[in-house]
């Protein structure tokens, strides 16, 4: 396949778009009771995918700056303080007066297995096109743009032809199997995918469940066939597999004691993205990403407050 060439600016800041909100994650103490009060361990923290992304862009140094919004509420105060005490440039995050801050709850049994998962991210529908292409100026000044698929279908074509327009490249996290599917018309516009086996399934066939690390590699490398540049195929405990139109591979999971899942896929695809960004080749981007993902795992809250490039080279084990 002929492609053009999609190039990283390194020295600009990482323009990331999407979701922004609280996360509320409890874990049961023992045997699951319908229709009743379980004891539990209850954790809060700011989460998001695309908020979680740029937290860790930031505090692996990078330059970011985050679209999104948030509540007029105590909520929204304090996340925009703490994404700002991280680093992330949180100048044109909206604040809106009549609605709440997002909101996800997750609930795991004591095998830390998710149960099920709430969500309220109605106020990302702030984020239009036309809110969008009022901040021109930042795909102007921009590495790369990464989204989220919180975003309204009109919302990312409006991000897809901005940064067609001053030739970025765009990475995207596809969030949920209910959300893949808004990336189905992009992927020959994508730079960098990490979507979970499910999610990689609905976007190559959605009559095929992937349930095999070799089902998962040639996933990825369908994917590239349809334009993306790099996919990376998450399988949980099984590690990952990814893929290039150059290069492919597996790496296993690193064996740890969980403490909360929620946010390890972000740490890895911010590492693997800030790992590029800094010439980092894709193999040790990914093993890097790969610790990432273990050491927030360790963590209970969706981004470890100390990540550092060092942290990650001392977690490498693999």
């Amino acid at each position: 396949m002929n492609r053009e060439k999609r190039i990283l600016k390194p020295e600009k800041p990482v323009l990331v778009i999407g979701a922004a909100g609280v996360d509320i994650v409890g874990r049961m103490c023992g045997e699951v009771l319908e229709r009743s009060s379980n004891p539990a361990q209850i954790r809060t923290s700011f989460g998001g995918v695309a908020r979680n992304v740029a937290e860790n862009l930031a505090r692996l140094g990078q330059e970011v700056v985050l679209l999104s919004a948030v509540g007029n509420d105590i909520y929204g105060e304090q996340l925009l303080k703490t994404a700002c005490s991280a680093g992330i440039n949180t100048d044109y995050i909206l604040k809106l007066d009549q609605q709440s801050t997002g909101m996800y709850i997750g609930v795991y049994n004591a095998a830390i297995e998710l149960l099920f998962a709430l969500d309220n991210m109605e106020i990302i529908s702030a984020i239009t096109p036309d809110y969008i292409r009022k901040n021109e100026r930042l795909f102007k000044n921009a590495s790369c743009v990464f989204v989220d698929m919180n975003l309204s279908p009109d919302t990312l074509r409006a991000i897809f032809s901005l940064a067609k327009r001053h030739r970025l490249v765009v990475c995207a996290d596809t969030t949920s199997v209910h959300l893949a599917n808004k990336l189905i018309p992009y992927l020959s516009n994508l730079f960098l995918i990490t979507p979970n086996a499910s999610e990689a399934a609905l976007l190559v066939d959605p009559t095929k469940k992937i349930t095999s690390r070799k089902q998962a590699l040639l996933a990825a490398k369908a994917l590239v066939s349809k334009g993306v540049e790099i996919v990376i195929i998450t399988l949980g405990e099984h590690g990952l597999c990814y893929a290039t139109s150059e290069t492919n591979g597996y790496i296993p999971a690193i064996q740890t004691d969980i403490s909360d899942p929620t946010g390890a896929g972000d740490a890895l695809t911010a590492t693997v993205l800030f790992a590029l960004l800094n010439e980092i080749p894709l193999d040790d981007a990914v093993r890097l990403g790969v610790s990432a993902a273990t050491l927030t795992l360790q963590f209970p809250g969706s981004v470890i407050p100390d990540l550092t490039l060092e942290k990650l080279y001392d977690q490498l084990v693999i």
